[in-house]
């Protein structure tokens, strides 16, 4: 498999089974919540995410390819463990760097809402 065949497999299991052999091990990663470097902490932001939320998906509406630069466009969403239940969804998108050995260099999540928006998505009692 290509890394674009990967990666879209990647979203549709997300957050189980993840590739991170596609990743270099000092990867940059950056969204609006967090900020690092190393594969071993991207597999424990991935790995609280399983451990914290519910019902986790990551729909992939769009993947391209220009030289190094892969771009996708998602929406993710989970439950969060509160006693009314309620659903998060972040739309986004994704900028994905390759190095010279065709590895993710640079990850950078870009959210098309911001950080009150998904806070207020807490507050929102929905009937059901």
């Amino acid at each position: 498999m290509n890394i674009i065949e990967i990666i879209k497999q990647d979203y549709q299991q997300f957050p189980d089974n993840q590739s991170y052999d596609i990743y270099a091990d000092n990867v940059y990663f950056k969204d609006p919540m967090n900020q690092f470097n190393g594969l071993k902490r991207y597999q424990q932001m991935i790995g609280f995410m399983k451990t914290w939320f519910w019902d986790i998906q990551l729909d992939l509406h769009s993947i391209t390819q220009t030289e190094n630069l892969i771009e996708t466009r998602w929406t993710l969403s989970w439950t969060t463990p509160l006693p009314w239940k309620p659903r998060i969804s972040i739309p986004g998108r994704s900028e994905l760097k390759l190095n010279p050995n065709n590895l993710i260099e640079s990850h950078i999540d870009y959210w098309d809402c911001s950080r009150l928006d998904v806070v207020k998505q807490l507050f929102l009692l929905k009937t059901r």
